[in-house]
């Protein structure tokens, strides 16, 4: 592709003003990245100035009053840092799919041929507590701390090898109840843009959303054979939806109307569990069991031993051909890579800069912006590092 004078224009910004990002940002070639997203100059400073100034408020622990309006040596106006995180037209999707897309391919060099990759779904909440105008703000359930909160659910993609972790892809939700919600979409956003398309797509479900995050992941040129979910994806329909574009290793949830047809019956899984013989002693592996789905596919559910109250918990894999210690160690990549160190970076964080992700929600009533901008999560092994 050839490079055009405004992707020249993107890239030239102060080394100083970059600071320790100058390399990163050279190397990826971001004002590049910008400038294909859509991301590119109206008036005043350009995209990559501003989304300089902006990336570099996380490392400095600085909000945008502090970092930006209060600050003098920035040469970045206050106005064009609201136009430029209020614009519905800037595809930050395309953005982080680019991106990312240049780091996978950076760590697949340090990878060995039998290292094995695998797409991981993570599901967090983003507590607003104090807020009352933040558009889509909604009452979400939390399910670490067991209670409901003011916030946004957040619905990630990521790329791990048990050693890196890559962040992929994200969605920012409210709820899809119309009763569990604060604020509507401002009206005066035009649906012909993305930011529009992003705000109907935060009040839809979340297992609407999973297909698609990992469709657009495989057509990057990631190859992930299979991907790892917790239980609240665990939905038979979900699995045999995602079963026909890449296999899943999940854990199961004893939900009483989700059923799985064992012998000519369906059972729940507590019901599978009773019919199945049970391996005795010490075995990791209490029981297996073939099943098939909603379908017509087949895939292996086995349970393993735990300290709950009941005595097992149980894995799903629709990979027939993986043995049962293999969907174990396989599942446990999922926490391999610790999801709650980024959970709470944005916690800790402030409200302008989180960990992980990016998308604009701009208040109809009282000018209130909520920007999430990615963090590359990158770890590659340490004997690799020593012999790059």
């Amino acid at each position: 592709m050839n490079t055009t004078l405004t992707d020249l224009q993107n890239q030239i910004t102060n080394s100083e003003q970059i600071g320790v990002l100058n390399d990163f940002f050279a190397k990826f070639k971001i004002g590049t990245l910008l400038n294909q997203s859509g991301i590119v100059k109206t008036k005043g400073a350009s995209p990559l100035a501003i989304f300089t100034a902006l990336f570099n408020l996380a490392f400095h622990n600085k909000n945008l009053y502090q970092g930006i309006v209060k600050n003098k040596k920035v040469e970045v106006d206050k106005d064009a840092a609201y136009n430029f995180l209020n614009s519905p037209t800037y595809n930050w999707r395309r953005f982080t799919l680019h991106l990312c897309r240049r780091i996978y391919f950076v760590i697949k060099k340090l990878l060995d041929d039998s290292s094995e990759e695998v797409l991981i779904f993570d599901d967090s909440t983003y507590s607003r507590n104090r807020s009352k105008k933040v558009e889509l703000l909604s009452r979400v359930f939390d399910h670490t701390d067991g209670k409901y909160i003011k916030g946004f659910r957040m619905l990630t993609l990521g790329w791990s090898d048990g050693n890196s972790f890559l962040g992929l892809d994200f969605a920012l939700l409210s709820s899809a109840d119309k009763k569990n919600r604060y604020n509507e979409i401002n009206p005066d956003i035009d649906k012909r843009t993305c930011g529009y398309h992003r705000r109907q797509e935060a009040v839809t479900k979340s297992t609407v959303d999973l297909v698609p995050m990992v469709k657009r992941a495989l057509d990057m040129g990631v190859q992930a054979e299979h991907v790892l979910m917790d239980s609240w994806f665990s939905m038979p329909s979900v699995i045999a939806d995602l079963r026909e574009h890449i296999h899943v290793i999940c854990m199961l949830k004893d939900h009483p109307k989700w059923f799985y047809e064992y012998q000519g019956k369906k059972l729940r899984l507590s019901e599978l569990y009773g019919k199945l013989k049970k391996n005795r002693g010490r075995a990791k592996v209490k029981a297996h069991a073939i099943v098939t789905l909603s379908n017509g596919k087949q895939a292996k559910i086995i349970f393993v031993s735990c300290d709950k109250k009941r005595g097992w918990l149980a894995l799903l894999s629709t990979d027939l051909s993986l043995p049962n210690e293999e969907i174990i160690r396989l599942y446990g990549k999922r926490w391999d890579i610790d999801m709650n160190h980024f959970h709470c970076l944005y916690k800790n964080m402030s409200a302008f800069l989180s960990s992980f992700f990016h998308l604009v929600y701009c208040s109809g009533y009282k000018k209130r912006y909520s920007i999430f901008i990615p963090r590359t999560l990158f770890r590659p092994p340490l004997e690799k590092c020593l012999c790059a």
